[in-house]
């Protein structure tokens, strides 16, 4: 399958959740990364008109999820969150943010990415960690 059709794929698939209510788009994907970015507005800023913590929460669990997917034997495994962790380290007021992750370790049964959030100027938003558990899908 193509690139482009597998980005189609990907994001055409998240309509009606979390990622598309927050307007995440996934925007490139390699054998061991994915690329995307989030709009910073109404959807994503918390009452003091930054983006909320909880959003770049969301979207680096995006990133991360979607590129552990890709290191599975899907649909017979798939990947559940276990544990993520953030550091906000600057404010952003408007615009976009971009993420990256990246893998630390991608084991048999665990995996481990780290997510880069970034601003239009490639400075650090905020750090994430996650780590997810790959299991065998329930077919019944």
């Amino acid at each position: 399958m193509e690139k482009n059709e597998i980005l189609n794929r990907i994001n055409t698939g998240s309509a009606n959740s979390m990622v598309s209510h927050l307007g995440i788009e996934i925007t490139d994907i390699g054998e061991d990364f994915v690329t995307g970015k989030m709009p910073v507005d109404e959807r994503t800023k918390h009452p003091l008109d930054r983006l909320h913590g909880g959003a770049s929460v969301a979207f680096a669990e995006t990133l991360g999820s979607i590129a552990a997917s890709m290191q599975v034997n899907f649909p017979k495994e798939i990947v559940v969150g276990l544990e993520i962790n953030a550091n906000h380290v600057k404010s952003v007021r408007n615009g976009w943010v971009y993420g990256i992750a990246k893998p630390v370790h991608i084991g048999k049964r665990t995996q481990v990415w780290d997510i880069r959030i970034t601003n239009a100027e490639d400075e650090l938003v905020c750090t994430s960690r996650l780590t997810v558990s790959v299991v065998k899908k329930n077919t019944g």
